[in-house]
């Protein structure tokens, strides 16, 4: 029994064979009576403003735009949300462990280096010779 619809007494519709067998076929595939089934059909078009009888073309377009709109302001939600965090969150608590880290860090002292003195050689082994050609 269909809920809220207990009392209420049952009318016939008149419609064409195939028409009932294809229509208990979905109703049965939404897992509804026939008569809650039409209900919810009718209830669909009622709220979207569709026809049945009418073309989807336009229509679908502009229910597409309205989706993709609505993901877009969804995107930018999301964007500020993160943008906010890490203003927020990310940027003070990196400023926070970076000055840790420099505070933690041992002063650099300077290497004590042994200095030596080495004479320059100024002799040269190997010269270049400057290549002549005797066919000038």
């Amino acid at each position: 029994m269909d809920r809220g619809f207990e009392k209420e007494e049952f009318e016939t519709l008149k419609i064409k064979r195939s028409v009932a067998i294809e229509f208990r076929k979905f109703s049965k595939m939404l897992s509804k009576s026939q008569s809650m089934t039409l209900l919810v059909m009718m209830d669909f078009f009622n709220e979207n403003g569709i026809s049945p009888i009418e073309n989807l073309g336009p229509r679908m377009e502009i229910l597409e735009n309205r989706i993709s709109m609505l993901i877009k302001k969804r995107m930018n939600g999301m964007i500020a949300i993160m943008k906010d965090i890490e203003k927020s969150q990310t940027k003070p608590t990196v400023a926070m462990m970076q000055a840790l880290f420099k505070a933690a860090e041992p002063p650099k002292e300077k290497l004590i280096l042994e200095k030596k003195y080495f004479k320059e050689k100024k002799e040269v082994k190997y010269r270049a010779k400057k290549f002549i050609d005797k066919y000038d």
